[in-house]
């Protein structure tokens, strides 16, 4: 096995390096509202700069604890370094208690978001995360604009800026879901409207509340976040949810990554650098097989030709080297999963479907309590 491993403990960012990883402890890359003039505002509870300045993208009130009662909100969500892990927790709370809301919602509907109207503008394809935020916000009792395929079919065609399509559809609606084909447009976005802004995935960056099912469905799954080991494989250069995913990771303690991938598509030196500085050993294998015999959970994701872009060579140079079948399954742990963030190919095998390790069909259905909940904590609050 070919490995390179690092393991930096008690590593501490210095200011330049929390903002340049953006961590969550940086106020500046924040857009920390303290220096501006802030005032309440009837716009569904959110707070407003007096000089309409919207400094509030990425910024997450930090908490130690919450209670029951105390009012806790949400701004945006655009990347995973926003949250810490009492933020988490918190999500993870009220994404228990949508459990419990959908359940009842198939007899009776909630009204939690009724008069609420959300925007889905999604310039890139998308089954899972769309239809689980519009299903999210309809259980809620919320009703729902979309639009699919937005690059083609949108004002955008006709060379339209995005902050214009932001300002325009900020007026039709209490929140905007979006997905884009460049890294950063959800931040742009953020900085461009008065109304919460969710990143459904933006280019080769990051997909957030993906992450943040991903997370839960760890804890749900295995029992524990600290002390987890973890494989990342496939696509780790383009796979925005693998790159998310490992921002959260970094939050819990004692926890190993293995990046194993195809070379032309190997993780990126900046997520291996942040991993490094925030203490998170992390090691690179050529080996899938004895990578999923260590972890507890194993993570594939497909190679995604839509990023090659004309350099198919590279593609089919990628495709099928790691595949998780009934073979990789015999090595695994009994307690351990796999999981994947959909849509498949044939990175595994239908036959892994039956065995109860095989969590991705529950993952996607986690996306739907998690997306329940961040609407819920956007739009009205803890």
């Amino acid at each position: 096995m070919s490995s390179s491993a690092f393991s930096t403990h008690g590593a501490t960012l210095a200011p330049e390096q929390r903002k340049a990883f953006g961590d969550s402890n940086n106020s500046d890359f924040f857009h920390n509202k303290k220096d501006h003039v802030s005032m309440s505002c009837p716009n569904n509870g959110r707070l407003l700069s007096k000089d309409r300045i919207q400094c509030k993208a990425l910024e997450v009130q930090s908490h130690h604890t919450f209670l029951k009662g105390e009012k806790f909100q949400l701004e945006d969500v655009i990347e995973a370094q926003q949250f810490d892990r009492d933020t988490l927790s918190a999500i993870f709370e009220v994404a228990r208690e949508m459990e419990t809301i959908e359940k009842k919602s198939q007899s009776h509907g909630s009204q939690l978001l009724n008069g609420y109207l959300m925007a889905t503008l999604f310039y890139e394809p998308s089954t899972r995360t769309r239809l689980s935020f519009e299903s999210a916000m309809k259980r809620l009792g919320g009703e729902v604009l979309t639009t699919e395929n937005a690059r083609e079919f949108s004002s955008a065609a006709k060379g339209e800026t995005l902050e214009d399509s932001i300002r325009t559809v900020e007026g039709y609606s209490d929140i905007i879901v979006m997905r884009h084909f460049e890294s950063g447009a959800a931040r742009r976005a953020a900085m461009t409207a008065n109304i919460p802004v969710i990143n459904a995935g933006d280019g080769p960056g990051q997909h957030p509340t993906q992450a943040l099912l991903d997370v839960y469905t760890i804890e749900r799954e295995i029992g524990k976040l600290d002390g987890i080991k973890v494989g990342l494989v496939g696509d780790l250069a383009n796979g925005r949810t693998v790159r998310s995913l490992a921002y959260l990771l970094a939050k819990y303690n004692d926890v190993k990554i293995y990046f194993v991938s195809p070379e032309v598509v190997k993780m990126k030196e900046d997520i291996k650098e942040y991993l490094t500085l925030k203490g998170v050993e992390w090691e690179e294998s050529a080996d899938l097989k004895e990578v999923a015999s260590k972890c507890d959970v194993v993570y594939q994701t497909r190679i995604q030709k839509e990023r090659f872009g004309e350099r198919s060579d590279l593609y089919e140079e990628a495709r099928g080297k790691y595949i998780i079948d009934r073979e990789v399954l015999g090595v695994m742990q009994k307690h351990a999963i796999v999981m994947h963030p959909l849509p498949r190919l044939d990175e595994i095998t239908v036959d892994v479907d039956g065995d109860p390790r095989a969590a991705y069909f529950r993952q996607a259905k986690n996306g739907l309590y998690i997306r329940m909940a961040l609407l819920k904590l956007l739009l009205v609050g803890w």
